[in-house]
């Protein structure tokens, strides 16, 4: 397959030197109590689970990734997503991500080229471990979404992503707690909560990719 030259830079970046925690954090909620503490670690019960975050280049050479809109029937209700889920038993967190991606927005595994996974992400409210893979596609996808469980299946350019005019923050009330929300205003519903923190690491690898090249050329 053809890829952005993103991919080649994630492919060859040590694992073990990712932004990690601290660019997840960036797009973390801040409780409006102080001695409210959202738990970071994951229990002994986490469930181990899973999503992909499809990129692929569209117009212009630009890199977009691919989010979906959940029904309002099942878990994270009207929440912007990645593809993914739970492992079921004997299955690995890679053919999770691959499972529900096809089953989600019918995108074939065989379309999708592996890049690296980046830094899990612990859900203490769903007691939930989410490791992130990033794939790459070779063209503009055929989406179609699981009308059970995706409204809506779409994209958004990275460069959209970087820009600060889309980054917004609100107070928001919920039944355990009040919070400062950071999100991306790049759809009718803000990209916030777990989604945005996986997302946010990847912006800040494309970033630095970004750097490379313009220091190499």
């Amino acid at each position: 397959m053809n890829h952005h030259p993103f991919y080649t830079f994630l492919k060859n970046r040590p694992s073990d030197k990712l932004p990690g925690r601290d660019a997840q954090l960036k797009m973390s909620p801040v409780p409006l109590d102080p001695d409210f503490v959202l738990p970071q670690n994951p229990s002994e019960t986490a469930h181990p689970s899973s999503v992909l975050i499809p990129l692929y280049t569209g117009d212009e050479n630009r890199l977009r990734v691919v989010l979906t809109l959940r029904t309002n029937n099942i878990r994270h209700a009207g929440q912007i997503s990645f593809p993914g889920g739970r492992c079921d038993t004997g299955e690995s967190l890679l053919e999770t991500a691959l499972r529900e991606t096809k089953e989600e927005i019918g995108i074939e595994s065989e379309e999708i080229e592996i890049a690296c996974n980046i830094t899990p992400l612990y859900l203490y409210r769903t007691d939930n471990q989410i490791t992130p893979f990033v794939g790459f596609l070779a063209k503009k996808p055929e989406l179609k979404p699981n009308p059970v469980e995706v409204e809506e299946a779409f994209s958004v350019t990275m460069e959209e992503l970087l820009s600060d005019k889309a980054l917004e923050r609100k107070e928001w009330h919920f039944k355990h707690a009040s919070f400062n929300v950071p999100y991306w205003n790049v759809h009718r519903v803000p990209l916030w909560g777990a989604t945005a923190m996986m997302l946010n690491e990847l912006i800040e690898l494309f970033r630095e990719f970004q750097k490379t090249v313009g220091d190499l050329s």
